[in-house]
């Protein structure tokens, strides 16, 4: 019998975003469950606060009962604030169950299509018997939307690889294991900047990546509007250079957005770069396996 569709969201300040994403993966996931820490801090240890009719609208919208709440202390005060985000993580992923596909979105991501990314998926089945013997990362490619404007939304012009699913949960930075990457042709959209200033200070302060952040990243945030982003470069939060440029989507729509980029290719992974990328992956985990005698540790990219 082959393993479930299970899904984990890290539950935190912006709950309100789950309202978005969770429609998006609701019908083809097995189970939904909600990591929320039960004295509401956050990694940091500042207060966060969830409103009642967050709840009241998971029981009206969980008309299939798919959605389970794990509560616990996920705050440690000795950790970092990436080891207390690996430490959720695990703890999520064993509540989820080993043996199943173990799929972990933010709250601020939402596929174009996840009924594709479950269908290709699924081709590695196989990976769910003796998992820890053959641990592998399943990967899609993020659109990051960088900032809200008067008209649309300005975003990252270059997709980049991020991790969704894997079948052995032995976390080491975010989402990131030791198993072998493998790269699908998905598109994720990824709000995880394009907030108000305010709620965007927050997030800085408390994510996993607190200590990562540029100190000119901000400055740059602030400064960057629909007219004049052109005349600006390198955008990522804690490698500036690692996103050069921003284009602009004329909508704040998340449907329509992601109907834009089914119809502009350019934002898709060629078949011949992922046959590339998936080829280096396994020659990558080959070499670290067979040369240097060390099992279920890939080098990523």
């Amino acid at each position: 019998m082959k393993g479930k569709i299970q899904i984990g969201y890290l539950v935190s300040y912006d709950y309100e975003l789950l309202k978005k994403s969770i429609p998006i993966i609701y019908q083809d996931a097995d189970t939904i469950f909600f990591a929320i820490d039960k004295k509401r801090l956050t990694w940091k240890g500042d207060s966060f606060f969830i409103e009642e009719s967050f709840f009241q609208w998971i029981d009206n919208f969980d008309i299939e009962n798919k959605i389970v709440i794990y509560e616990e202390d996920f705050y440690v005060p000795t950790l970092t604030t990436m080891e207390c985000e690996i430490r959720e993580r695990k703890m999520l992923s064993e509540k989820m169950g080993i043996g199943n596909w173990l799929i972990q979105i933010d709250s601020d991501e939402y596929f174009v299509n996840f009924k594709q990314f479950v269908y290709d998926l699924r081709e590695y089945d196989s990976y769910l018997e003796n998992p820890e013997k053959k641990p592998v990362q399943i990967c899609a490619f993020l659109i990051m939307l960088y900032k809200y404007t008067d008209n649309g939304i300005l975003y990252v012009d270059k997709p980049q690889k991020a991790i969704f699913a894997t079948n052995y949960p032995e976390y080491m930075f975010g989402r990131r294991t030791y198993g072998r990457q493998i790269y699908t042709n998905n598109i994720v959209l990824h709000e995880s900047l394009s907030r108000t200033e305010e709620d965007l200070r927050f997030k800085l302060k408390n994510w996993g990546h607190n200590a990562e952040v540029d100190n000119g990243f901000l400055v740059k945030w602030l400064k960057v509007n629909e007219n004049n982003y052109k005349e600006y470069r390198d955008f990522h939060y804690s490698k500036p250079k690692r996103c050069k440029k921003l284009a602009f989507f004329p909508t704040k729509t998340i449907s329509e957005i992601k109907d834009i980029i089914r119809e502009e290719n350019r934002l898709n992974r060629s078949a011949s770069l992922l046959w590339f990328k998936n080829f280096e992956q396994r020659i990558k985990f080959l070499s670290k396996k067979y040369f240097f005698g060390i099992d279920n540790k890939s080098v990523s990219d």
